[in-house]
């Protein structure tokens, strides 16, 4: 067969991966206010099954992305594909909350593991501009995927009721599973041997000190406790810091490959640009989640009205990342903080129009805020990305790019959790009440985003302060981790 005509259906196996994950993972929000009903559900549990995802997935982005290294990635594309199917399957016919997070837990799994195979395919298939254009290609279908998920979940709810509706939300991504598991076996390269798989190595005591210490900053948010307990997990999380520290530089003693490389701490403007990501991406998933319960348990939308009003955002994310390179050539690294700035004016927004504006007009502003939020996100997040693995150090550049996803993915169930949990335990008179202080938190964590992107912006070289230093081919070619 003809090269570009396996690329092409390698591509479309891809393609295929990444609007199935993310397709079920925009379609639950605005289907966790029904499931929270029928399966009383308690707070603490739904912010499992929310964050729990989101941490399983993020911790299996980098030992698949060595696993795929090691043994060749066709194989566990498949094996993360069926294991994401099949939870999604168990999900659906779950009878009790702890049971649906333990599921959750395995779909997001299957989810990190399927991520990782399909960025080091394209990265293995395509080079120079084609991988620009696939890179571009896998970032506009999640979008569309993002875009998509709230109206179809909407649509399931108002169609079946909230028992079958949330139901029939962990199945819609089933179809489209069941044929990316055919392509797959059909069309990703045959695994062949790789010449570093003796260098290859997973650090499991890395990984499990990493799941180890996000569970422990996320228990105070989750789980009711005593100011005693909370200090003593924080004192807990600080110590398994510092554990993780010491055995990443053992590790990396004995000529193994440690969780995180040592040169990137090394490096400032990457590590301040993944803390910038880490800010942006928490913060933004978090209140995407508190916004759809606020609609519908506070102001009483259907969900099919609720998925109307967080549409614009999926859609101007869309619209704003396909010419965001633009923006780049014509502002530099000016756009991140732009970007940032925007959010924090639509976060504003939101809340402001929570504790004032007449009810009428609420969903209508709430619609504003979210257009802003969409192209504050796609004005922030390839950007940041790019600059991020330009100033990656190279003997770490093939994990850079993982440790920067998985970093995300982890900031996201911190910050799920404790902004969920900020909504969700409120003692505030009114839901607008407890949605505001939600916001206010959302506000104060975007904020630590803007000042830590401009530090990354001042510890880059002065010769970047040319715009055309970060071009269109970097930014559009950057994996939106999401």
């Amino acid at each position: 067969m003809h090269k570009t005509a396996k690329q092409k259906q390698i591509l479309a196996v891809c393609l295929a991966g990444g609007f199935t994950t993310m397709l079920d993972n925009s379609v639950l929000n605005i289907a966790i206010p029904a499931l929270r009903s029928t399966l009383d559900a308690d707070p603490t549990q739904i912010q499992w099954i929310v964050a729990g995802y989101s941490l399983a997935f993020g911790l299996a982005l980098i030992p698949g992305g060595r696993l795929g290294d090691l043994r060749g990635r066709k194989p566990f594309f498949v094996a993360g594909i069926a294991l994401f199917v099949g939870a999604g399957l168990l999900a659906a016919t779950a009878q009790t909350p702890w049971l649906l997070v333990a599921v959750r837990l395995l779909q997001g799994a299957g989810a990190g593991l399927v991520n990782s195979q399909m960025i080091g395919t394209l990265q293995d298939v395509f080079t120079g501009p084609a991988r620009t254009r696939a890179l571009g290609l896998y970032q506009v279908t999640c979008a569309v995927a993002i875009a998509l998920g709230p109206p179809l979940g909407g649509a399931l709810i108002a169609l079946a009721g909230p028992e079958w509706g949330w139901r029939l939300a962990f199945l819609i991504s089933a179809p489209s599973g069941l044929a990316t598991l055919v392509l797959a076996i059909r069309h990703l390269p045959t695994p062949v041997p790789r010449t570093t798989a003796a260098r290859t190595t997973l650090d499991p005591l890395g990984l499990l000190l990493t799941a180890a210490i996000t569970v422990t900053v996320m228990l105070p948010f989750v789980q009711p406790a005593a100011l005693g307990t909370k200090l003593a997990l924080g004192v807990a999380a600080v110590a398994l810091t510092a554990v993780l520290v010491l055995w990443q530089r053992h590790y990396a003693a004995t000529g193994r490959q440690p969780l995180i490389h040592p040169a990137l701490p090394r490096s400032a403007p990457y590590t301040l640009g993944t803390l910038t990501a880490m800010c942006q991406f928490g913060a933004a998933l978090a209140s995407a989640l508190v916004l759809v319960m606020f609609l519908q348990d506070g102001l009483g939308l259907s969900p099919l009205a609720a998925s109307a009003v967080t549409l614009p955002s999926a859609v101007a994310m869309a619209v704003v990342s396909s010419f965001a390179w633009r923006a780049v050539q014509r502002f530099g690294r000016h756009v991140v903080p732009l970007g940032l700035c925007l959010a924090l004016g639509a976060l504003l927004l939101s809340g402001l129009a929570a504790l004032y504006a007449p009810s009428g007009w609420l969903p209508a502003l709430l619609a504003l805020g979210q257009l802003c939020t969409g192209a504050a996100s796609g004005l922030t997040i390839s950007p940041n990305q790019a600059q991020v693995l330009k100033y990656a150090p190279a003997e770490a550049a093939g994990v850079a790019g993982g440790i920067l996803q998985m970093s995300q993915r982890i900031a996201a169930a911190v910050g799920i959790s404790a902004i969920s949990g900020i909504y969700l335990n409120s003692s505030a008179a009114t839901p607008n009440d407890a949605f505001f202080h939600a916001t206010l938190a959302c506000l104060a964590v975007v904020t630590l985003s803007l000042v830590l992107a401009l530090l990354a912006n001042r510890s880059t070289p002065r010769s970047e302060d040319d715009p055309s230093a970060v071009t269109g081919r970097q930014v559009s070619g950057s994996h939106r981790g999401s």
